[in-house]
């Protein structure tokens, strides 16, 4: 899973993919502190620090005892530093802030801070409750602790809002997190997906490659069976018909050996595409193909510079085939309408370039699922071929398939 390129800028709840503490997820091992969690840190202690200057002020003014003015300075300061333990014991702590502050004031900004500490950690269930209980701690703290400088009516509102305050901003800052988690989790499994997806295509072109070859290779086989018969059955034929026969067998074996390491190629590493396995066709029968596109309604322009096809080995003419056919099919899904052209160059010894072009569609084309793996197979049958495929946009806004094969002088 990628992982963002600043960590230190995020909550360590978050940071972390790997260590995610989702509010209300325990049993974890709780995240260490980012910078930015430092800084969260360190404001929400002066902010619950400056509350209680300013509580611990008034409790000044309104002429209470020195004892009661020096218990509540300690207890607010305790207070103050226990927000540090917030992220360790939200729940606990925002109780006993919540306890402490009904009769101490100076401890109310402590318990603002842990109240938001707990909304964003914590489902809503215990938020609820210790809300409540805030709430009435608020609403009783003006006749526990009057105020002389403001009115109760006064202190009852500030605390409230205060107390709504803090919690409806942590739930918004809780499912914000919520949002990004889901997002994360939900792009992590969309990549995984996709993996198991082009495993899957690689798996299916690999099959579809070794009964492609089985059915070439059979061919082979019973081709050299036949000659070598009738060379055992046929001891006086003629020289040049014995010649001509073992000139045959030579070259089925031949050939048979090379589409026998294709298929052990094929078997030794997964690979992927879409084919399926009939009869195969070869470069002479490229024609066949263009005049069946167009008899579909395609403008097709076929530029075939090799002036004997069947010169062509079997195994290249027929992935120069394949090749056609898919950049064919994807320009009709992918272009309806726009003309096709598909050129054959090279020779013996320099290879065989075969390209399939198409500009861009005229307009909106419908996205079609499962799009790019003929491609992947394609790719993988080239390479199995012993040449190289590559495909992309051009730079008019159209796409181009443009593959090089190997064709032995």
């Amino acid at each position: 899973m990628t992982r963002t390129e600043y960590p230190w800028l995020l909550p360590s709840a978050i940071a972390d993919p790997l260590n995610q503490e989702l509010p209300g997820d325990r049993g974890r091992e709780r995240p260490r502190r980012t910078v930015r969690d430092w800084i969260v840190d360190t404001v929400a202690f002066l902010f619950a620090a400056g509350i209680g200057l300013l509580a611990a002020e008034a409790s000044r003014e309104a002429d209470n005892a020195g004892a009661v003015v020096i218990a509540d300075q300690l207890i607010g300061a305790l207070a103050c530093c226990a927000v540090w333990l917030r992220r360790r014991w939200p729940v606990g702590l925002a109780a006993t802030l919540i306890a402490v502050s009904l009769v101490v004031p100076v401890a109310g900004g402590a318990m603002l801070v842990s109240l938001f500490s707990l909304a964003v950690h914590r489902p809503f269930r215990p938020v609820a409750v210790l809300g409540a209980l805030a709430l009435a701690a608020s609403v009783a703290t003006p006749f526990v602790r009057p105020d002389p400088t403001t009115s109760v009516t006064a202190n009852i509102i500030a605390g409230v809002l205060l107390v709504l305050t803090a919690i409806g901003w942590a739930m918004l800052v809780r499912s914000r997190r919520q949002l990004v988690v889901a997002l994360r989790e939900r792009a992590h499994r969309a990549e995984a997906e996709a993996g198991l997806r082009a495993e899957q295509a690689q798996r299916l072109a690999r099959e579809a490659i070794a009964r492609e070859m089985h059915d070439v290779l059979a061919h082979r086989l019973t081709l050299l069976s036949v000659h070598a018969g009738a060379l055992e059955f046929r001891p006086g034929a003629p020289p040049a018909e014995i010649a001509r026969a073992a000139g045959v067998i030579r070259d089925s074996a031949h050939e048979a050996l090379q589409d026998l390491r294709e298929i052990i190629g094929v078997l030794r590493a997964p690979g992927e595409g879409d084919e399926n396995d009939r009869p195969q066709p070869t470069l002479a029968t490229l024609d066949a193909l263009v005049a069946e596109s167009r008899l579909a309604g395609m403008r097709v322009t076929l530029d075939n510079a090799i002036a004997a096809p069947a010169a062509v080995p079997a195994a290249t003419g027929r992935t120069v085939y394949r090749i056609t056919q898919e950049g064919l099919t994807n320009a009709r899904k992918h272009a309806p309408g726009a003309e096709v052209t598909v050129s054959v160059h090279g020779g013996p010894g320099q290879g065989l370039t075969v390209a399939v072009r198409n500009p861009a569609p005229d307009g909106p084309v419908t996205e079609v699922p499962g799009s790019g793996q003929g491609l992947i197979g394609l790719t993988e049958r080239a390479t199995l071929a012993g040449g190289s495929l590559e495909h992309g946009k051009t730079d008019d806004g159209g796409f181009a398939v443009r593959s090089w094969l190997p064709w032995p002088s």
